[in-house]
């Protein structure tokens, strides 16, 4: 048996593909592997658990009969930064705080997103640090829906604003300085991530030890993946996405 880990889907109701990619392949995996655990950004955005469409709830159906079988478990990424009880409840998943600590076949792995890696983003930075804030995610949730969508979109428009202005085509990627001071926090632990939609597998070196770090491949560009931990160790494994 296996552990499968998968990160940013960016699941939104305008690529219905993805959400039929994303509950074919739970059916696929329901009852045939030890747990599934999604590291960040599941959803493009997510404006609150009372927030509910014909999509979010199929995928929350899909993952509710999912977790009856096989253990499911969410981190929150820096899209859906706001899943909460209500998420948790209606999807079966149990959310995971980072960094997350996975003991298995007596190694460990450390789980993040990784977008508090990207450290040289200092806006970035500030931004995530202001929306973790208790205060900040309950006065945000007292708005009407429809603000939270018109804001939620505001914050899409200027991150992909951004990336163009500054001739970055792409997510900032992590910083080796932080990596290493979280590695350096961890010793002996594998880490796993997302967020820079940069599948790969990395060597550090931390204090004289060869450490790894394995990144997730997204779904969003139209080539997923996954990586499996079974008794062998990390693999990385494509998925095959028909898009239309």
């Amino acid at each position: 048996m296996a552990i499968h880990f998968i990160s940013d889907l960016h699941l939104h109701d305008e690529a219905s593909w993805l959400g039929e990619l994303f509950t074919r392949t739970l059916a696929d995996w329901r009852g045939r592997i030890d747990a599934l655990y999604i590291l960040g950004d599941l959803f493009e955005y997510w404006v609150g658990d009372d927030d509910s469409t014909p999509f979010s709830a199929a995928m929350l159906a899909a993952m509710r009969d999912f977790a009856a079988v096989t253990p499911l478990y969410v981190m929150r990424g820096n899209r859906d930064f706001l899943l909460g009880p209500g998420f948790a409840a209606a999807s079966g998943a149990t959310l995971l705080d980072e960094p997350h600590l996975l003991q298995v076949h007596g190694r460990s792995y450390l789980l993040v997103h990784g977008d508090g890696e990207c450290a040289d983003d200092a806006a970035y930075q500030q931004f995530r640090a202001m929306v973790r804030q208790p205060a900040w995610q309950q006065a945000f949730l007292q708005k009407p829906l429809a603000e939270r969508h018109i804001i939620a979109r505001q914050v899409r428009g200027m991150s992909e604003h951004k990336k163009q202005t500054q001739g970055m085509t792409e997510i900032s990627d992590v910083t080796p300085a932080a990596i290493e001071t979280l590695l350096a926090a961890y010793p002996g632990a594998t880490l796993i991530h997302g967020h820079t939609h940069r599948p790969a597998r990395h060597e550090h070196l931390v204090n004289g030890e060869v450490r790894e770090r394995w990144v997730i491949a997204d779904w969003h560009g139209g080539h997923g993946g996954y990586l499996r931990l079974d008794s062998v160790g990390l693999s990385a494994h494509p998925l095959t996405l028909h898009h239309h």
